[in-house]
Protein backbone atom coordinates (compact mmCIF):
# COMPACT_ATOMS: atom_id res chain seq x y z
CA UNK A 1 0.00 0.00 0.00
CA UNK A 2 2.45 2.35 0.71
CA UNK A 3 4.45 1.82 -2.10
CA UNK A 4 1.55 2.06 -4.39
CA UNK A 5 0.97 5.54 -3.00
CA UNK A 6 4.22 6.81 -2.74
CA UNK A 7 4.55 8.36 -6.49
CA UNK A 8 1.51 10.01 -5.61
CA UNK A 9 3.94 13.08 -4.98
CA UNK A 10 5.88 12.27 -8.25
CA UNK A 11 2.18 12.30 -10.04
CA UNK A 12 1.22 15.62 -8.45
CA UNK A 13 4.33 17.69 -9.52
CA UNK A 14 3.72 15.92 -12.96
CA UNK A 15 0.06 17.75 -12.66
CA UNK A 16 1.57 20.66 -12.27
CA UNK A 17 4.23 20.78 -14.65
CA UNK A 18 1.27 19.75 -17.20
CA UNK A 19 -0.70 23.01 -16.11
CA UNK A 20 1.92 25.10 -16.28
CA UNK A 21 3.21 23.87 -19.91
CA UNK A 22 -0.42 24.69 -21.01
CA UNK A 23 0.05 28.52 -19.95
CA UNK A 24 4.12 29.13 -20.44
CA UNK A 25 4.68 26.46 -23.10
CA UNK A 26 7.15 24.67 -21.47
CA UNK A 27 8.55 22.47 -18.65
CA UNK A 28 10.11 23.04 -14.89
CA UNK A 29 13.33 20.73 -15.83
CA UNK A 30 12.69 20.03 -19.85
CA UNK A 31 12.24 16.34 -18.72
CA UNK A 32 9.71 16.04 -21.86
CA UNK A 33 9.77 17.26 -25.43
CA UNK A 34 7.00 20.33 -25.58
CA UNK A 35 6.70 19.65 -29.46
CA UNK A 36 3.50 17.53 -30.04
CA UNK A 37 2.68 17.44 -26.28
CA UNK A 38 -1.09 16.94 -26.08
CA UNK A 39 -3.28 15.30 -23.08
CA UNK A 40 -3.37 11.88 -24.33
CA UNK A 41 0.51 11.68 -24.46
CA UNK A 42 0.49 13.45 -20.75
CA UNK A 43 -1.37 10.87 -19.49
CA UNK A 44 0.40 8.01 -20.91
CA UNK A 45 3.46 9.58 -19.40
CA UNK A 46 1.66 9.86 -16.34
CA UNK A 47 1.11 6.35 -16.28
CA UNK A 48 3.96 4.93 -17.32
CA UNK A 49 5.98 7.29 -14.87
CA UNK A 50 3.79 5.90 -12.00
CA UNK A 51 4.52 2.20 -12.66
CA UNK A 52 8.13 3.02 -13.01
CA UNK A 53 7.98 4.86 -9.50
CA UNK A 54 6.46 2.02 -8.00
CA UNK A 55 8.58 -0.70 -9.31
CA UNK A 56 11.57 1.56 -7.98
CA UNK A 57 9.85 1.30 -4.91
CA UNK A 58 9.64 -2.62 -5.02
CA UNK A 59 13.30 -2.81 -5.77
CA UNK A 60 14.12 -1.03 -2.76
CA UNK A 61 12.12 -3.21 -0.70
CA UNK A 62 13.03 -6.62 -2.59
CA UNK A 63 16.26 -6.00 -1.65
CA UNK A 64 15.96 -5.54 1.92
CA UNK A 65 13.47 -8.77 2.00
CA UNK A 66 15.68 -10.90 -0.68
CA UNK A 67 17.85 -12.49 1.92
CA UNK A 68 15.25 -13.69 4.24
CA UNK A 69 12.83 -15.06 1.49
CA UNK A 70 15.01 -16.13 -1.39
CA UNK A 71 15.02 -19.76 -0.57
CA UNK A 72 11.40 -19.88 -0.22
CA UNK A 73 10.37 -17.16 -2.74
CA UNK A 74 12.18 -16.96 -6.28
CA UNK A 75 9.84 -14.24 -7.25
CA UNK A 76 12.12 -11.78 -5.30
CA UNK A 77 14.41 -12.05 -7.82
CA UNK A 78 12.38 -10.27 -10.39
CA UNK A 79 14.92 -7.06 -10.31
CA UNK A 80 18.04 -8.71 -10.39
CA UNK A 81 18.58 -7.77 -13.97
CA UNK A 82 17.69 -4.37 -13.59
CA UNK A 83 20.21 -3.99 -10.84
CA UNK A 84 22.60 -5.71 -12.38
CA UNK A 85 22.77 -3.72 -15.68
CA UNK A 86 22.33 -0.57 -13.89
CA UNK A 87 25.61 -1.12 -11.96
CA UNK A 88 27.61 -2.55 -14.68
CA UNK A 89 27.06 0.54 -17.00
CA UNK A 90 27.73 3.03 -14.33
CA UNK A 91 30.89 1.64 -12.62
CA UNK A 92 32.25 0.68 -16.62
CA UNK A 93 31.56 4.16 -17.01
CA UNK A 94 33.49 5.39 -13.97
CA UNK A 95 36.40 2.68 -14.48
CA UNK A 96 37.21 3.54 -17.91
CA UNK A 97 36.30 7.60 -17.74
CA UNK A 98 33.65 7.33 -20.63
CA UNK A 99 30.19 9.34 -20.59
CA UNK A 100 27.69 6.64 -20.63
CA UNK A 101 26.54 6.87 -24.26
CA UNK A 102 29.65 6.12 -25.13
CA UNK A 103 30.03 2.57 -24.48
CA UNK A 104 26.31 2.02 -25.03
CA UNK A 105 27.15 0.49 -28.27
CA UNK A 106 28.62 -2.78 -25.90
CA UNK A 107 25.30 -3.24 -24.63
CA UNK A 108 25.20 -6.52 -26.56
CA UNK A 109 28.30 -7.88 -25.19
CA UNK A 110 27.65 -7.44 -21.77
CA UNK A 111 24.20 -8.41 -21.97
CA UNK A 112 25.40 -11.58 -22.93
CA UNK A 113 27.58 -11.73 -19.87
CA UNK A 114 24.70 -11.24 -18.04
CA UNK A 115 22.61 -13.76 -19.45
CA UNK A 116 25.15 -16.32 -18.67
CA UNK A 117 25.65 -15.07 -14.81
CA UNK A 118 21.48 -14.80 -14.67
CA UNK A 119 21.60 -18.65 -15.92
CA UNK A 120 24.37 -19.59 -12.95
CA UNK A 121 22.24 -17.95 -10.29
CA UNK A 122 19.33 -19.59 -11.73
CA UNK A 123 20.97 -22.66 -11.49
CA UNK A 124 22.58 -22.18 -8.53
CA UNK A 125 19.26 -21.34 -7.06
CA UNK A 126 17.30 -24.13 -8.39
CA UNK A 127 19.79 -26.50 -6.47
CA UNK A 128 18.65 -25.14 -3.11
CA UNK A 129 14.95 -25.59 -4.51
CA UNK A 130 16.04 -28.83 -5.76
CA UNK A 131 14.93 -28.99 -8.41
CA UNK A 132 16.76 -28.61 -12.19
CA UNK A 133 16.33 -25.32 -14.92
CA UNK A 134 13.54 -27.64 -16.99
CA UNK A 135 11.04 -27.97 -13.94
CA UNK A 136 11.73 -24.13 -13.09
CA UNK A 137 9.86 -23.71 -16.27
CA UNK A 138 7.83 -26.00 -16.56
CA UNK A 139 9.25 -27.79 -19.91
CA UNK A 140 7.33 -30.83 -20.86
CA UNK A 141 9.22 -32.60 -23.90
CA UNK A 142 6.81 -33.28 -27.00
CA UNK A 143 4.23 -31.04 -25.71
CA UNK A 144 5.40 -28.50 -28.13
CA UNK A 145 4.20 -28.69 -31.94
CA UNK A 146 6.17 -26.72 -34.77
CA UNK A 147 2.50 -25.03 -35.62
CA UNK A 148 3.03 -23.39 -31.81
CA UNK A 149 6.20 -22.57 -32.34
CA UNK A 150 5.85 -20.61 -36.10
CA UNK A 151 3.10 -19.06 -34.50
CA UNK A 152 4.64 -17.90 -31.60
CA UNK A 153 7.28 -16.33 -33.45
CA UNK A 154 5.27 -14.25 -36.12
CA UNK A 155 3.39 -12.74 -32.76
CA UNK A 156 6.58 -12.27 -31.05
CA UNK A 157 8.10 -10.30 -34.28
CA UNK A 158 4.93 -8.43 -35.07
CA UNK A 159 4.14 -7.44 -31.34
CA UNK A 160 7.73 -6.59 -30.93
CA UNK A 161 7.91 -4.19 -34.28
CA UNK A 162 4.26 -2.97 -33.00
CA UNK A 163 5.73 -2.23 -29.57
CA UNK A 164 9.12 -0.55 -31.14
CA UNK A 165 6.38 2.08 -33.83
CA UNK A 166 4.21 3.07 -31.52
CA UNK A 167 6.88 3.44 -28.28
CA UNK A 168 8.87 5.60 -30.73
CA UNK A 169 6.49 7.61 -32.19
CA UNK A 170 4.82 8.62 -28.34
CA UNK A 171 8.65 9.17 -27.14
CA UNK A 172 10.04 11.13 -30.39
CA UNK A 173 7.56 11.43 -32.50
CA UNK A 174 8.96 9.32 -35.42
CA UNK A 175 7.55 5.80 -37.07
CA UNK A 176 9.96 3.91 -37.30
CA UNK A 177 12.45 5.07 -34.63
CA UNK A 178 15.21 2.64 -33.64
CA UNK A 179 18.02 4.01 -30.75
CA UNK A 180 20.84 4.20 -33.11
CA UNK A 181 23.31 2.41 -30.62
CA UNK A 182 21.09 -0.60 -30.49
CA UNK A 183 22.81 -1.68 -33.40
CA UNK A 184 26.01 0.38 -33.39
CA UNK A 185 29.44 -1.76 -34.60
CA UNK A 186 31.54 -3.58 -32.37
CA UNK A 187 34.87 -5.49 -33.04
CA UNK A 188 33.29 -8.23 -35.53
CA UNK A 189 35.35 -11.19 -33.84
CA UNK A 190 32.78 -10.17 -30.60
CA UNK A 191 29.83 -9.77 -33.01
CA UNK A 192 30.42 -13.20 -34.94
CA UNK A 193 30.45 -14.76 -31.93
CA UNK A 194 27.36 -12.95 -30.29
CA UNK A 195 25.19 -13.77 -33.43
CA UNK A 196 25.06 -17.07 -31.45
CA UNK A 197 25.62 -16.67 -27.46
CA UNK A 198 23.30 -13.82 -27.13
CA UNK A 199 20.20 -15.04 -28.87
CA UNK A 200 20.49 -18.52 -26.76
CA UNK A 201 21.75 -16.67 -23.36
CA UNK A 202 18.73 -14.24 -23.65
CA UNK A 203 15.96 -16.87 -24.29
CA UNK A 204 17.18 -19.32 -21.42
CA UNK A 205 18.09 -16.53 -18.70
CA UNK A 206 15.17 -14.18 -19.32
CA UNK A 207 12.62 -16.46 -19.87
CA UNK A 208 14.20 -18.53 -16.75
CA UNK A 209 13.58 -15.59 -14.24
CA UNK A 210 10.73 -13.74 -15.64
CA UNK A 211 8.94 -17.09 -16.32
CA UNK A 212 10.02 -19.37 -14.26
CA UNK A 213 10.61 -17.41 -11.01
CA UNK A 214 7.67 -15.13 -11.89
CA UNK A 215 4.57 -16.28 -13.64
CA UNK A 216 5.09 -19.86 -12.02
CA UNK A 217 6.01 -19.12 -8.39
CA UNK A 218 3.14 -16.23 -8.12
CA UNK A 219 -0.43 -17.48 -6.83
CA UNK A 220 -2.61 -14.72 -7.73
CA UNK A 221 -3.28 -14.84 -11.85
CA UNK A 222 -3.31 -11.16 -12.13
CA UNK A 223 -0.50 -10.30 -10.47
CA UNK A 224 1.40 -13.12 -12.03
CA UNK A 225 1.17 -11.95 -15.28
CA UNK A 226 1.73 -8.21 -14.22
CA UNK A 227 4.47 -8.13 -12.13
CA UNK A 228 7.13 -10.25 -13.93
CA UNK A 229 5.49 -8.42 -16.91
CA UNK A 230 6.50 -5.23 -16.08
CA UNK A 231 10.02 -6.11 -14.75
CA UNK A 232 10.30 -7.63 -17.85
CA UNK A 233 10.01 -4.50 -19.64
CA UNK A 234 11.68 -2.46 -17.53
CA UNK A 235 15.13 -4.78 -17.82
CA UNK A 236 15.59 -3.10 -21.09
CA UNK A 237 15.35 0.44 -20.07
CA UNK A 238 18.78 -0.19 -18.62
CA UNK A 239 20.16 -2.24 -21.69
CA UNK A 240 21.94 0.05 -22.78
CA UNK A 241 21.81 2.64 -19.24
CA UNK A 242 21.58 5.98 -20.29
CA UNK A 243 20.49 8.61 -17.61
CA UNK A 244 18.05 10.04 -20.21
CA UNK A 245 14.17 9.96 -19.04
CA UNK A 246 12.90 10.15 -23.01
CA UNK A 247 15.07 7.02 -23.70
CA UNK A 248 13.54 4.95 -20.44
CA UNK A 249 10.34 5.75 -21.30
CA UNK A 250 10.82 4.67 -24.68
CA UNK A 251 12.46 1.27 -24.07
CA UNK A 252 9.61 0.45 -21.27
CA UNK A 253 6.89 1.17 -23.73
CA UNK A 254 8.68 -0.98 -26.39
CA UNK A 255 8.64 -4.35 -25.03
CA UNK A 256 5.76 -3.56 -22.14
CA UNK A 257 2.83 -5.07 -25.14
CA UNK A 258 4.91 -7.92 -25.82
CA UNK A 259 6.25 -8.87 -22.25
CA UNK A 260 2.35 -9.07 -20.96
CA UNK A 261 1.41 -11.05 -24.16
CA UNK A 262 4.42 -13.50 -22.92
CA UNK A 263 3.52 -14.07 -19.56
CA UNK A 264 -0.17 -14.40 -20.37
CA UNK A 265 0.21 -16.97 -22.73
CA UNK A 266 2.70 -18.56 -20.46
CA UNK A 267 0.60 -18.32 -17.61
CA UNK A 268 -2.62 -20.21 -20.00
CA UNK A 269 -0.38 -23.21 -21.78
CA UNK A 270 2.42 -23.16 -19.14
CA UNK A 271 4.72 -24.10 -22.17
CA UNK A 272 8.25 -22.29 -22.45
CA UNK A 273 9.68 -23.50 -25.86
CA UNK A 274 7.53 -21.35 -27.87
CA UNK A 275 8.25 -18.37 -26.33
CA UNK A 276 11.95 -19.37 -25.88
CA UNK A 277 12.92 -19.99 -29.67
CA UNK A 278 10.54 -16.81 -30.70
CA UNK A 279 12.81 -14.77 -28.09
CA UNK A 280 15.70 -16.41 -29.92
CA UNK A 281 14.66 -15.01 -33.40
CA UNK A 282 13.85 -11.71 -32.19
CA UNK A 283 17.02 -11.11 -31.29
CA UNK A 284 18.88 -12.93 -33.74
CA UNK A 285 17.30 -10.17 -35.84
CA UNK A 286 19.13 -7.31 -33.64
CA UNK A 287 22.66 -9.00 -33.55
CA UNK A 288 22.70 -9.66 -37.09
CA UNK A 289 22.25 -6.24 -37.88
CA UNK A 290 25.13 -5.45 -35.46
CA UNK A 291 27.11 -7.98 -37.34
CA UNK A 292 26.69 -6.57 -40.41
CA UNK A 293 27.37 -2.60 -39.00
CA UNK A 294 30.25 -4.29 -37.80
CA UNK A 295 31.42 -5.90 -41.19
CA UNK A 296 30.64 -3.42 -43.44
CA UNK A 297 32.59 -0.21 -43.26
CA UNK A 298 29.99 2.93 -43.37
CA UNK A 299 26.62 1.02 -43.38
CA UNK A 300 26.03 2.64 -39.60
CA UNK A 301 26.60 5.77 -40.73
CA UNK A 302 23.86 5.12 -43.80
CA UNK A 303 21.49 3.68 -41.54
CA UNK A 304 21.57 5.96 -39.15
CA UNK A 305 20.90 8.52 -41.98
CA UNK A 306 17.90 6.60 -43.47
Amino acid sequence: MVVAAAPLFVMAYLLFDYIRFLVVGSFVYGLFPTEGMCIWKAIIIGIVTYFVVVLWGLVLYVIRQMMRRLKRCLYYMLPLRCIIFLLIFMIAAVVFGKQMEEIGNWWSIIASIVNIGTIWILVSLEKKQGIDYWQLIHYQKGETTWKQIVGMVVIILLVGMAGMYLAGYVCYGVIPYAAPMMIAPIPLWLATINIIVLPISTAFAEDGLYLGCGVNQIKNKYTAVIVPALFFALQHSFIPTLFDMKYVLYCFLSFLPLAIILCWYYYKKRNPLPIMVGHAVIDMATVMQIFATSLIPGLYEKMCAM
